[in-house]
């Protein structure tokens, strides 16, 4: 991997890569090659994500856990937000603060976004 190039990468992203998704291999195409970086809130969202899996396919849920625990083993640097700057993208581009977090990274980072949000992307796009 080159540690030289980063790219922000969001949960819809690592969790097709994690939960082997119908677009796995698109999302490790994206990411082959690139150092990952994202705001500290993504591990939170891979658990929501998780946890909401197994409701709807209970017999998963082994799978699943199983699935959770290569999250750390991806080599994601998780990078603390700052609030403020956040809320500003988040105001400026219609984006949840969520999102918002991914954008403003990518933007101080000076870097490409990796998502399949299409809103996401959209506002990435326009910046």
């Amino acid at each position: 991997m080159n540690s030289a190039i980063a790219r922000v990468v969001d949960a819809s992203v690592v969790a097709a890569i994690l939960f082997a998704e119908p677009e796995m291999d698109e999302a490790l195409r994206l990411v082959e090659g690139y150092a990952l970086i994202a705001p500290d809130l993504l591990a939170y969202e891979i658990v929501n994500v998780a946890i909401k899996k197994p409701r709807r396919h209970p017999e998963s849920r082994d799978l699943i856990q199983t699935a959770l625990s290569k999250f750390e083993s991806l080599g994601i640097k998780l990078i603390d937000v700052e609030p403020s700057p956040v809320y500003q993208t988040a105001d400026m581009s219609g984006l949840t603060g969520y999102d918002a977090a991914y954008l403003w990274l990518s933007q101080v980072k000076q870097t490409e976004l990796v998502t399949f949000d299409k809103r996401l992307l959209q506002a990435a796009s326009a910046r």
